[in-house]
């Protein structure tokens, strides 16, 4: 699995998640839980991974729904 998106907002992932899934491309949260470990406050990013075969379609399918992601 490839990391697609890294992000502390929630809405983010909600958002990129309905939109991937409406592509049919299968993603996975990570770092879900790691709030515990920060008390909640929202400072460690959430990571969405992706196939890497489905990378580079789903990069392309974010950033025609105006995301900003990060070159890797």
């Amino acid at each position: 699995m490839k990391q697609l998106l890294r992000t502390t907002d929630p809405t983010q992932i909600i958002y990129a998640k309905a939109i991937l899934s409406g592509e049919d491309i299968d993603c996975f949260e990570m770092d879900v839980h790691m709030s515990v470990l920060e008390g909640s406050l929202g400072i460690l990013p959430r990571r969405l991974m992706v196939l890497d075969d489905d990378l580079n379609q789903a990069r392309r399918i974010l950033r025609d729904h105006d995301f900003e992601l990060e070159d890797l």
